[in-house]
This record gives C-alpha cells, structure tokens and sequence, in this order.
C-alpha cells in the first residue's frame, strides 16, 4: 500500500506515529515561510505541515503543488498545540510533520470548486462528474447508497429469497413507457428491448419454483425526465409465491426498517398505515399523499347542488364534485396576489379555476358568497368546521381533476405556511386502486397499472359488466409525498387473463405475439404470487435530504437525456451502421 493510513482516521491517541498519507491537496496556505496543506481523500482531510527548518527538500517540493494535486506525505503525527485545535475537523486535533513529499500526479486548476460550500452550475457538474464527485456530499451521498444495497441484500438473504439476475436484452412488450431497442446484427431486422422491468422473467421465476426471488434491476424507460426519473434507474425487485397482500407488506416493512436503522439509525414504526385510493385521492389529492400534515379535503358536493351558484351545478349536473380544503387561521395570511397564484397552479393541473371564501365575523366573505342563501353558508361552516380567520378553498370538476388540482393547491400552502416536518418519516400503504380507469380519447378503458394485477376475488362477477367498479390486488408504498414502490398480486388464470385483456382491447392474438412466453409457461402450473418493484433511487434520494435522483446516482443524464461527460447519446460509423443493417435516412438540421 502507497499509505498506513488514510486522511480521516488519525486522532490525538496516534501523537508520535510515523504515517504515510496519500490524497489530494484541497487547499494550501504559505504562513510565514511554513507550508499548510489540507489533504483529503473520501474519509476526510489531514492537515500536512512543511517546515523548511524540519526538513528543507520537502518544503520546496511542497512549495510548487496546487489544488487537486495528487501526494503522497510520510511524517510524524503531532498534536497541533493549544489554542490551534479546529473542531470543524474530525483530525482537528492533529497534525502530520512531512520529512518527505512525492507528487504522485499535477491537476491543471479545476473548473469548479471541490466544495460543498460553493456548488456549481448543473451543466457544470454534469461535464466535469469526476470532479462533482470527489465532494464530500457526493461520497457521503454514494457511501449511503452502498450501505442501503447491503442492508436490502443482507435483509433478503436472511429471509432466504435467491438473488438472480434476469436479461437485459429482451422482446419489446408493453410496459407503458416507450422502450429502449437494440438492433441485432445476427438477425437481420430484427430487434432486442432493454428492459423497462423484469415483470415477465420475475413472474416466469415463479413457475420456475423459485419462491422468493429479488435482484437489484436496471431498468431502462424511454420517457420524459424529471428529477425523480432518469433514463436507467435501479428498482429492488422482489416476487414471492404462495403469499397473499399482508405476506408482501411485512416483508417490505423489514425491508424499510433495515435500510432507515443502517443508514439513518432511525427505528420506523410498524405497521405501516394503509390508505385506500378512493381515500387518498379524496382526502389529500394525490395517490402519494404526503401525510406529514393535515389539511384533509371536505366533499360539499351535495350542499353545493343547493346553491345558485351555476359554475358548481353544471358540474354536479354531469357527475362533477367540488372539493373543499379549509386552511386554518390562514385567512390574513393570503393577499388577493396570492390567492391568484394558487388559482393558477390548480388551472395548471386541468382545473377551470378555484374559488375561495375567507371566514370574518362568523359568516364567509367572498365575490360568491351571494350566490348561496344565509341558511347554506351555515351549513358550510358547519360541515367544515370552518372559524373566524380560516379559508377556504373550492374545486368544481370531475373527480379526478377536482382532487388532483386541489391537492397541488394543498402542497403549495403547506409549503408556504412550513406545516411540513422535514425529519419526519411519514410512510403509507395505498390499497384497492381500481383496475381499469377511462381513455377519454380513445373511449376505452385501460389498466390504471398493467394488465397483470389480480382483481380483488369479491369483484370478479362484475368484471365483464362493470368494469369501472372493479377494484384490485395493486399496492403502492409511499413516503412523504413520495411514491416508493408499486405491486401487486398477480393474475395466474389463463380464463381471468383473457377477460381482463379483452375489457381493455387487447386481442389475444397480439397478447400471444407479444408476451406469448410467459402465458404459455402459465399453463405448466403457476404458483399464486405477487411482489413488489422499490425505486431504489428514489428510497437512497430521501435518505439523504433529496427528491432529484441524480445527486445519488454516480453517472446521471441530464433533462434532455444526455450525459455531457461522456457525449452520449451519440453518432455511430458508418460501418456500424452497416453491420447493424440501419439506414440513416433522417434529414439533420
């Protein structure tokens, strides 16, 4: 080894040691002729002192580093004297004499600091990611990722589940992104996928008789980006047969507690609480609602068909709701400006607008108050317990976007107004989504999820009538507002397959075509199973104070998929091309 030691471990109890330290130079001071420098490496920083009258040569050769540097310093650990003690340091205590120097590699000066104080651009730490990642946030963001993988691996193992690994070039099925595609050289015209999961290989594991399975998968999706998706992401993948919904939540329950007890050494509390969607959606606006504050929702729906007002009975006439989010002692705390911004984020979100009442001397004030009698305010202050000083907040619209937009509303305020407990850990289960939801475009149904998701037992003698009742075995696990995981118990019939696949019209034919494997390994004897897909990513984000994934993942895209480091996505040759059997026939601009 090029060092005894590294630069974060060395304390007052090793005062006397001869030492070897190898890293980079993060700063250098010349204080009165004495060279100061701060070496780090990814456990921490050593203050490295060359004094010409210890040793001379070493002073010199010290005298023509710079940042980023890379050394390597042997001396003799000292204690840095009363007074000189820094407590920002975990070395601060301490200090190493250099007697020699060696310059293991020059740096030209970086373009951006190695720094968490003085973070640069995006684009910038995308171009120069090596850099980016030498930070101490960065290693400490990527030292957590590694500890969350083994405390899931160490985990799973215990609970006896097998780690295989399933491919990545693969036939193109329907998954509900676009897919990424491979074209093969040795069949002509003819291409693989990248896989958006393993769904279909996990479920055919099943029938393999492997009862518990998980790997951690790549997963690739062509799909628009945000900060919580990326082209590839890392998904802990697990199935199990034999099992029932409960069986699936105590496992990821474990899971969850081992990963938040390793990484954060915080003890979650379990059970997590269970959320039907109907709930959520009802209550907060959202299929992952963020649970660390209140701000429930009121239906006033069937006061509101008493009112004059025709803006809300239009909508009810055609199945509409309104929603109504009161916002305690809030009324003061929105100017008209304010309330006009919030009427604008829920038109962002498909709503026609947002109407508003604040509470004054016991009755509601608002330009729509004159639509509704003396009687039917009271009412609505009785149904939402509404007091001197609060607001309230309407939605008139179908269900979906009346919900949703109010939801966003929600946010906002609870943003605003700081509600939100940013060291809590708010974790729920949503259940009974339905299964199919309406293609207004296509006047279809589709499956609000896939096509692979058990309808709940009770609900099978409707399934061909009454599809929009049906409801189903899906369940997603969801953190402060976050979505962390999406599953389900599985269809295994071959008979209930083929009437889901026909509700949402997808001819037997091309189910054969596309995913004609894995219906054909059904009929040997598949297991009842069901499992789970957890974003990985997005689970390590949180753990360290983040919703964009790319601060936890070492090589990210940008927005526009592309990685400015490496230049990716880009041209291929000629010959390539050739080989592959592609024309480029696209016109560039």
């Amino acid at each position: 080894m090029l060092r005894t030691n590294n630069c974060g471990e060395l304390r007052k109890k090793d005062i006397g040691t001869k030492v070897t330290l190898a890293g980079w130079v993060q700063s250098f001071r010349d204080h009165g002729g004495v060279i100061f420098v701060d070496l780090r490496d990814k456990y921490g920083l050593t203050q490295i002192v060359f004094d010409p009258s210890h040793d001379k040569k070493s002073h010199e050769i010290a005298n023509t580093v710079r940042r980023e540097f890379v050394i390597k310093a042997e001396g003799k650990v000292r204690f840095r004297g009363e007074g000189l003690v820094n407590p920002r340091m975990d070395t601060g205590e301490i200090e190493v004499i250099a007697d020699t120097i060696a310059i293991l590699n020059k740096a030209e000066t970086p373009p951006l600091e190695i720094d968490d104080k003085k973070v640069a651009s995006e684009e910038i730490r995308l171009k120069y990611r090596y850099l980016d990642l030498r930070r101490p946030q960065m290693q400490q963001n990527l030292k957590n990722r590694h500890r969350a993988m083994k405390a899931a691996f160490d985990y799973l193992d215990s609970k006896d589940f097998t780690y295989i690994e399933t491919p990545m070039l693969m036939k193109s099925t329907p998954e509900g992104a676009r897919d990424y595609v491979v074209p093969s050289r040795v069949n002509m015209g003819k291409f693989y996928a990248l896989p958006q999961s393993p769904q279909l290989y996990k479920q055919i594991l099943m029938v393999s008789g492997f009862d518990k399975y998980f790997q951690f998968a790549r997963c690739l999706r062509d799909e628009d980006l945000r900060a919580d998706r990326q082209p590839e992401h890392t998904q802990i993948d697990i199935e199990m047969s034999f099992v029932d919904r409960e069986d699936v939540f105590e496992l990821v329950e474990g899971l969850m507690k081992s990963i938040w007890k390793e990484v954060k050494d915080v003890k979650l509390k379990t059970p997590f609480m269970k959320l039907s969607w109907m709930d959520a959606m009802s209550k907060y606006g959202s299929d992952k609602p963020d649970l660390r504050f209140e701000l429930e929702f009121c239906d006033v729906t069937q006061l509101m068909k008493e009112s004059e007002f025709n803006v809300y009975k239009e909508v009810i006439e055609k199945g509409g709701v309104v929603k109504c989010l009161k916002v305690e002692g809030a009324a003061e705390k929105y100017s008209r400006n304010e309330i006009d911004l919030l009427i604008e984020l829920a038109k962002t979100h498909h709503a026609k607008g947002l109407s508003w009442m604040k509470i004054k001397d016991g009755k509601p004030e608002s330009s729509i108050t004159k639509y509704f009698s003396e009687s039917l305010l009271k009412e609505l202050m009785k149904e939402t317990k509404a007091k001197d000083g609060d607001i309230l907040f309407f939605v008139a619209d179908k269900f979906n976007v009346a919900c949703t937009s109010l939801g966003q509303v929600r946010l906002d305020i609870a943003k605003k107004l700081e509600l939100i407990n940013k060291d809590e850990w708010k974790f729920a289960w949503i259940i009974d989504f339905p299964l199919f939801e309406w293609n207004e475009d296509e006047q279809k149904w589709d499956p609000m999820h896939h096509m692979f998701c058990m309808p709940k037992v009770e609900d099978l003698p409707i399934l061909e009538k009454e599809p929009g009742k049906v409801l189903c075995n899906q369940y997603d696990l969801t953190l402060n507002g976050v979505e962390l995981c999406s599953g389900s118990i599985r269809i295994t019939d071959p008979e209930i397959q083929k009437k889901v696949m026909n509700i949402v019209g997808f001819p037997e034919k091309d189910a054969e075509e596309r995913f004609g494997f894995l219906l054909e390994a059904f009929r040997y004897g598949a297991p009842p199973h069901g499992g789970v897909g957890l974003g990985f990513d997005r689970i390590v984000a949180l753990l360290n104070g983040y919703n964009d994934i790319r601060e936890v993942i070492a090589f990210p895209k940008n927005k526009q998929a592309q990685c400015p480091m490496d230049g990716s996505p880009s041209e291929i040759t000629e010959r390539q091309m050739k080989e592959l059997h592609i024309k480029n026939d696209f016109v560039k601009k």
